[in-house]
């Protein structure tokens, strides 16, 4: 079978096989995981990743590529998972980007489109690391730019790349020691070669069940906390519209845009993407932000809202409705008209205790998830959408929920968004208790990520497979340390296990240690752990709370 070109019906069909070769194997890659965790695993957000963009493709009925463009952009990015669904939606709107415009795709189109899926990606990370999925992507990339000169069929094409990208992922264990160690190949690249092999298997017309459900996927559950705080306006109008570039709007021009929306107001967010500039401003002159808009290009979908008249309305209903302050059921949304506030906080927890936590140090709005189901994109965009506050504060207490926090705050529009990157809940806790009110947003999140630094978190769980890791063998069943950076130890006793980490993370100059115990610990038994830490570490502060957290034990969070 040969063929020279794909029309959108092609890509549809091919795009949802793919998803559903990943939802498939979506286990087996789960197990490819190094870490034995039990927590949100790589196949299972990558799947909900794609499949979030699959309903949306399974949904039209006339497809045109730019409309499958569309839906599978938006759909992956909102729905992106973990670092690997983040990545994994980067390559699609990379790859749609490319293709948007055309009628047909032949090998160049393609070619041009994994380079440009793979760009895309690799801009998405702050550190990439080869020997992960964005190393077979690369590979499968310039594979495709070395063939393109050497067939027209796209079939053809694309077993040849399938076939390089599986050669890239076998060696994937020798660019990442860790792999190599515990005898697998990356988990996230393995996953992308399934999507390319699901693609093929559609364009080949094999007989796949391509029915997409149409249900939400499962989400965290989300716990609005905010509460009403007398909003001091300083700049009177909010002040938002879309610049359509015509003229020169590189990093030089975007800077200096900045700088003059900084000279005239505050709560700037100026979001670039191609063409297309969002522009969002509180300022006390609209028509200075516009007039200088105009230097780039036609402007369309503005809006200018007088703040100080929305917060005299609000509070002259409340007055009248004796509510004043009070907060409704139907209070779980912005629209419910709470003032504007100078800044909120929106953090990932892990269970009730945390939950209380966090709500009494400030916490506006918890995203219920962290380890057990990474939140996605989406759900921190209606995360964002709840707290009326100029600066949004994000804190993802997880490492693999970073870039969809991050990829949030690149689509969020109307607000400045901070993301904090604290990688676990105790990271996050100090972030917030550091916070300082008369400091910019800027200064702030230096400060917090200082704090931060000073934080070592220890996490007691559960192997879930047999695996080899930094010269530690582990059984399935076995009770492990966790460290920020790896492994600490490992053992069969929760308790001794525990003790282990403690003693390995305090030095001489650990002054504060808080153990929070989980779900599955009693208050009695974490009270006899208590009293164990205590004898072994003498000369440290120490507090004992409850976190509520499933599958980890004892958080110990030592500073």
């Amino acid at each position: 079978m040969s063929m020279n070109t794909l029309g959108a019906k092609d890509l549809q069909k091919a795009f949802l096989a793919g998803a559903k070769s990943l939802e498939a194997k979506k286990e087996w890659i789960n197990e490819l995981n190094v870490f034995p965790v039990p927590d949100g695993d790589t196949g299972t957000n990558m799947t909900m990743t794609i499949m979030s963009a699959a309903r949306e493709v399974a949904a039209i009925e006339e497809p045109t590529m730019e409309n499958l463009a569309r839906a599978i952009s938006s759909g992956s990015l909102r729905g992106a998972r973990g670092n690997s669904g983040v990545i994994l939606s980067q390559l699609f709107r990379g790859f749609t980007k490319e293709i948007k415009t055309l009628d047909m795709i032949t090998t160049t189109t393609l070619a041009n489109a994994f380079v440009r899926a793979t760009e895309t990606a690799y801009k998405a990370v702050m550190k990439p690391k080869e020997g992960t999925i964005l190393t077979v992507a690369k590979g499968m990339a310039d594979k495709a730019v070395e063939l393109v000169t050497e067939t027209e069929d796209i079939v053809e094409f694309a077993e040849k790349i399938i076939a390089h990208g599986d050669y890239v992922l076998s060696q994937t264990p020798e660019m990442l020691p860790i792999l190599k160690q515990a005898g697998v190949v990356d988990s996230g690249g393995q996953g992308l070669m399934q999507v390319m092999k699901g693609c093929l298997d559609g364009l080949l017309g094999k007989e796949l069940d391509l029915t997409v459900e149409a249900g939400d996927l499962p989400k965290p559950q989300t716990a609005d906390t905010r509460a009403v705080e007398e909003a001091d306006i300083k700049f009177g109008y909010c002040t938002e519209f879309i610049i359509n570039v015509e003229k020169s709007y590189g990093d030089r021009e975007e800077g200096q845009f900045k700088a003059y929306l900084e000279s005239i107001g505050d709560s700037i967010v100026v979001v670039s993407d191609d063409d297309v500039v969002k522009v969002h401003v509180h300022t006390n002159d609209p028509g200075l932000a516009i007039q200088k808009a105009l230097t780039y290009g036609s402007l369309s979908r503005m809006k200018i809202d007088n703040m100080r008249e929305e917060h005299q309305e609000r509070l002259f209903k409340d007055a009248r409705k004796g509510t004043s302050g009070q907060k409704t059921e139907n209070d779980n949304r912005e629209g419910a008209g709470e003032p504007r506030k100078p800044y909120g906080f929106i953090a990932v927890s892990i269970g009730e205790g945390f939950g209380e936590i966090f709500k009494g140090i400030g916490c506006d709005y918890l995203i219920e998830g962290g380890q057990t189901m990474n939140p996605s994109t989406e759900d921190m965009l209606n995360a964002i959408e709840q707290v009326n506050a100029d600066t949004i504060y994000i804190l993802p207490n997880n490492s693999n929920i970073i870039l969809a926090a991050e990829q949030a705050a690149s689509l969020a529009e109307g607000k400045n968004i901070i993301v904090v990157p604290s990688r676990t809940v105790p990271q996050g806790i100090t972030a917030i208790i550091n916070f300082a009110p008369d400091l910019s947003p800027e200064e702030n999140k230096e400060v917090m990520a200082q704090e931060m630094a000073r934080v070592k978190t220890g996490q007691i769980t559960y192997a879930v497979r047999h695996t080899v890791i930094d010269d530690k063998e582990i059984q399935e069943g076995d009770i492990m340390g966790l460290g920020d950076h790896g492994i600490l130890c490992v053992g069969q006793s929760v308790m001794d296990t525990a003790l282990d980490t403690l003693k390995t993370l305090t030095d001489q100059e650990s002054e504060l240690i808080t153990i929070y115990y989980g779900a599955d610990i009693s208050r009695e038994t974490a009270e006899t752990f208590f009293a164990r830490a205590q004898e072994a570490c003498p000369d440290c502060e120490m507090e004992l709370h409850s976190g509520g957290q499933p599958i980890y034990y004892y958080l110990i969070s030592v500073e």
